[in-house]
């Protein structure tokens, strides 16, 4: 059923073929980034396994009953380290795919536009 959930809320972004992020023969249902900065990356792989450790510990706090306050402060510190990841990646989307696809035409710009919007949209809840 939740695979029922996430195929409706699943979006095609990149219909237009000449969209930033798709590169052709790509084996990620033709979706790349045009490129990442590589500081970034390494600062958003360094933050995923931190924000992975925090979840094991709050499993482990789960699993020896711990106070429940203290369990739900841990999950709004995973929650807000997974939004600095995501702020991340809107930066480095923002910087490189969006702003290729804004420049090449104005088919590519108007899909660009509703991914964004649809990004924004989905993400803001």
């Amino acid at each position: 059923m939740a695979s029922t959930k996430t195929a409706k809320r699943a979006i095609p972004v990149t219909e237009a073929a000449g969209c930033a992020c798709v590169m052709p023969g790509d084996d990620h249902n033709g979706r790349r980034a045009l490129a990442v900065d590589p500081d970034a990356k390494e600062r958003n792989l360094k933050r995923l396994r931190r924000i992975e450790g925090q979840v094991r510990g709050i499993q482990k706090m789960v699993e020896e009953q711990r106070y429940c306050a203290d369990i739900m402060t841990q999950i709004s510190s995973v929650h807000e380290a997974l939004r600095g990841v995501g702020r991340e990646l809107m930066r480095n989307h923002l910087k490189h795919c969006a702003s290729t696809a804004i420049k090449s035409s104005a088919t590519d710009a108007e899909a660009m536009y509703d991914e964004l919007l649809e990004m924004m949209y989905r993400h803001s809840r």
